[in-house]
């Protein structure tokens, strides 16, 4: 019953937000949940699969290999070469600079050889047919929401760059929502990495999670900024396209070392002022411990973890995790949920917020999607940013109702 309050909380939340509540269908919205529980209790619930989840660790395993491989070569013992000197504490030299965000390069250039080879392209028309035909949308709208699932909120317009300018308000809100409630396929192996040892099988139940998000998306969307009626259908021809092999490598290089390097100066810089402001609040005391910028964010955002499906007695810890989320991003949330003790969070409840994190709704990212989208169709520049701040809602409406779902089927 508490996910359930949450889910019909969090529907109801996006009605209020609604610019024309009257127009909304209720019918796609109820299909699309079905749709979402059902892809749960599947990927979820069924042995078989659940299995193969745990099997996709051997990929993060392989891409860590691989990278270490070069990182070693390039930088000796600081990318995972053999140390010229005896090394007391492990883990010593396991530095993230060097063997972690290089995993982002070497991933984003799978990610450009599967798109050269059509794998890609054929998984996402694929889906892109699913979601048409289950939730009624067009052709721009069904492949740009299955192409967010593998690519990050810049490169997805570039695959239906030709109809931007066409798109209604309803449909531009709705690349938007899916650009902020999923994560790029070329980061999900950063994010397995940083959650392999507190939730098994992490890489399987991230790419979950975003394939889930997209369902979410849609209709979500949909509630917030209906769509007109009767619009004219269109196919989408490839707008993402490499030349060869080498292109894909050259270029799949290049994005994945701008990835790369903004991942690594985020860091740095939001958690040096997560420690600022809590040296700020250190000379506070609440409770008999210091005040710390977790721990309001904790205190603000528990009530939400309960209605997802968190224990009020873990409330606060998964709320500090959810506020992070929002306010930095989610990659310094996974980080937290990662380093939480063993009994701050059951491991249903390390689940749930694994989904309930997994999404790219922050502020940093809405500037980043705001300016990618300005740049492809600046003629819309004044409605991109009237509708913006409304995209971060929805996004983190759909993660938190994709947690509450996984917490109901959980329990089931």
């Amino acid at each position: 019953m508490q996910a359930i309050l949450g889910i019909a909380f969090l529907m109801g939340l996006a009605w209020l937000f609604s610019e024309r509540r009257r127009s909304v269908r209720w019918q796609p919205v109820a299909l699309g949940l079905a749709l979402q529980c059902a892809l749960a209790l599947v990927l979820l619930r069924v042995p078989a699969v659940s299995e193969a989840l745990l099997l996709l660790n051997h990929v993060v395993y392989a891409v860590e290999a691989a990278t270490a491989a070069g990182t070693g070569f390039v930088f000796g013992y600081l990318g995972g070469g053999d140390a010229p000197f005896d090394v007391a504490a492990d883990g010593a030299l396991y530095i993230f600079a060097f063997r972690v965000l290089p995993q982002i390069i070497v991933f984003s250039v799978l990610v450009a050889l599967f798109w050269y080879w059509r794998v890609l392209p054929l998984v996402i028309h694929a889906f892109g047919a699913l979601l048409r035909r289950a939730l009624g949308v067009r052709g721009p709208v069904g492949t740009s929401a299955a192409a967010s699932v593998f690519l990050g909120m810049v490169e997805t317009p570039l695959v239906i760059r030709a109809y931007l300018a066409s798109l209604s308000r309803s449909e531009l809100f709705t690349l938007m929502t899916c650009g902020m409630s999923t994560v790029a396929g070329s980061i999900m192996v950063l994010y397995a990495n940083v959650l392999m040892d507190a939730v098994p099988g992490a890489l399987g139940h991230v790419l979950i999670a975003s394939v889930i998000n997209v369902v979410g998306a849609v209709f979500i969307s949909r509630i917030m900024i209906p769509p007109p009626p009767d619009l004219p259908e269109e196919t989408i021809p490839d707008s993402l396209l490499y030349t060869s092999n080498m292109d894909a490598i050259t270029r799949g290089t290049y994005d994945g070392l701008r990835l790369a390097a903004n991942v690594g100066a985020m860091l740095i810089v939001l958690v040096s002022l997560v420690a600022l402001v809590n040296q700020l609040l250190g000379n506070l005391e609440l409770a008999g411990a210091p005040v710390t910028l977790e721990r309001a964010i904790g205190w603000l955002f528990a009530p939400v973890a309960w209605l997802i499906g968190i224990p009020w007695a873990e409330a606060q810890a998964a709320g500090a995790l959810l506020g992070v989320k929002l306010i930095l991003n989610e990659l310094v949330a996974y980080i937290n949920l990662a380093a939480l003790p063993a009994e701050s969070l059951s491991d249903t409840s390390r689940l749930v917020m694994t989904y309930a994190l997994c999404g790219f709704a922050n502020f940093g990212s809405l500037g980043i999607l705001l300016g990618g989208l300005a740049t492809l169709v600046p003629e819309r520049r004044a409605e991109l940013l009237s509708i913006g701040p409304r995209s971060l809602v929805s996004g983190t409406i759909v993660t938190c109702n994709t947690g509450a779902i996984v917490a109901l089927v959980t329990l089931l």
